[in-house]
């Protein structure tokens, strides 16, 4: 937890509010949420069992954090059923699924990319 007073707190807080760039790379940064949003894209809606087993990898400490965190960005939307034994559903929110022609867009390049790398 940074403190939010010091100069890099400040400094990256300003970025974020200045340049969409520096923004929507805090909001999608780290190994697992580009993952999350992708399949969730894909899919409409998957339970989190059906996340944590397509998420080959991750623990359920992890897994749990960046739900919650696109949550609070909201991104996606988390839906709990009243049921036994308890059923929860996520799915992209408004926001989340703005970001559809984004993700597509990465996916392709990284399709591409990935390719030549491998190839020389």
């Amino acid at each position: 937890m940074r403190k939010t007073t010091s100069t890099n707190t400040i400094n990256k807080e300003q970025l974020e509010a200045n340049c969409g760039i520096a923004y929507t790379n805090s909001i999608l940064s780290g190994r697992w949420k580009l993952s999350i949003l992708a399949f969730l894209l894909d899919e409409k809606k998957l339970r989190y069992s059906e996340l944590r087993n397509r998420l080959t990898g991750i623990s359920e400490r992890m897994l749990i954090a960046k739900l919650k965190e696109l949550q609070a960005d909201d991104l996606i939307n988390r839906i709990s059923h009243p049921e036994v034994p308890p059923r929860v559903e996520y799915e992209l929110s408004e926001k989340g699924k703005s970001l559809e022609s984004i993700l597509i867009q990465m996916a392709k390049w990284g399709t591409k990319n990935a390719t030549k790398n491998r190839n020389t």
